[in-house]
């Protein structure tokens, strides 16, 4: 036989060359998954399927989870208010100040021994007679609220601006960006104060007798200070992501079939930056409740009695020698947030950035 490879069988050539005797013929079940094609799914499934498979994310998502329905439930069934001192017997109770966590007041332990139920203080009480677990527990409602809203706020207003800022280029970028500078050059604290006092005083006049003055002027101007001054980021970062993707190919081949700018944005350019998107708005509730905390330790926060975890931990702090769980139990809850939001933004990120799927 020729050892020319020309007209050498092909069966015999290959072997000369490779040894068959390392190989061994695939299983049925082998076969099978390669015959089988992957299930179709979307892109939000198939980062959900990621998300699931991280345990520190969903580990935050629970503790949120359980948080979340602690704060709404809990108010419902306790036997005492956030904003009314202590009774028994239907009067004051003037002894019920400054009680450790699991106590009872004097006269309270007459009551028990006079045969009535007396619902124990979870977490004491503060100086003014008042349960400090269910003031806490509406703090983090009221906190986690004002995180919530203000980060959404951020979100769609910095998500369009620097879309628009990013995807057109040229002379609209340059107008829009010179915008986000002026604002970025403005002082920040001065801006929420001056902002925050003046907005106080002329809502105070214009909400009155209207459902939005149970929420409070303070409130309200806090979520107008995060819309004109904290979205400059969200849109710095958005306009930084599209620059980058937008020279990518499939979006030059979607231009070149015709897709109008909004679809490419949507379809091709903002699933690429979900994974900035998504740690942004996550570290962007946190930072929203650290500016509350501010606003309320300065006075422009929440409005009396009204809590929030901010106000709680900073009338906690003249008594710490005296009374340190005060300041625990607050600074607690927002240790639970802050790090429950920063481990689920990290397992979204992980989740839903395309370019760290295998």
């Amino acid at each position: 036989m020729s050892n020319n490879p020309d007209v050498m069988p092909k069966k015999q050539f290959l072997s000369l060359q490779i040894d068959l005797k390392k190989f061994e013929k695939a299983t049925e079940e082998e076969k099978t998954q390669h015959e089988t094609m992957r299930e179709s799914t979307t892109f939000f499934r198939d980062g959900m399927r990621k998300l699931r498979k991280n345990p520190l994310a969903m580990i935050s998502l629970v503790v949120l989870f359980c948080l979340v329905m602690t704060i709404i439930i809990v108010p419902m069934f306790y036997p005492y208010s956030y904003e009314q001192m202590i009774t028994v017997n239907g009067k004051r109770d003037k002894t019920a100040k400054n009680l450790a966590p699991f106590t009872y007041s004097k006269n309270e332990l007459k009551a028990i021994e006079e045969g009535q139920e007396i619902f124990p203080h979870i977490f004491g009480t503060d100086e003014l007679c008042r349960d400090y677990f269910i003031r806490v527990l509406y703090g983090a409602r009221v906190s986690l609220a004002v995180g919530l809203f203000a980060s959404l706020i951020v979100l769609v207003i910095g998500l369009l601006y620097g879309s628009i800022s990013g995807y057109f280029g040229g002379k609209v970028d340059m107008v829009m960006m010179r915008i986000v500078d002026i604002i970025y050059s403005l002082p920040d604290t001065l801006m929420v104060i001056l902002l925050s006092v003046v907005l106080t005083q002329v809502l105070g006049t214009s909400l009155q007798g209207t459902a939005l003055a149970k929420v409070g002027t303070n409130m309200i101007s806090l979520f107008v200070v995060f819309g004109v001054l904290y979205w400059v980021g969200m849109a710095r970062l958005v306009r930084g992501q599209i620059l980058s993707i937008k020279t990518n190919e499939y979006v030059l081949a979607a231009r070149a079939m015709g897709a109008k700018p909004g679809r490419i944005i949507r379809r091709h350019i903002l699933p690429n930056c979900m994974s900035v998107i998504f740690i942004s708005v996550a570290l962007q509730i946190p930072s929203a409740i650290f500016t509350e905390s501010f606003l309320s330790f300065i006075g422009l926060g929440v409005q009396a009695p009204m809590p929030s975890l901010g106000s709680l931990a900073n009338a906690a702090r003249g008594g710490m020698q005296s009374y340190p769980y005060k300041m625990v139990f607050p600074a607690l809850f927002i240790c639970l947030i802050v790090l429950s939001f920063n481990l689920l933004g990290d397992g979204l990120r992980d989740a839903f950035d395309p370019k760290l799927r295998r």
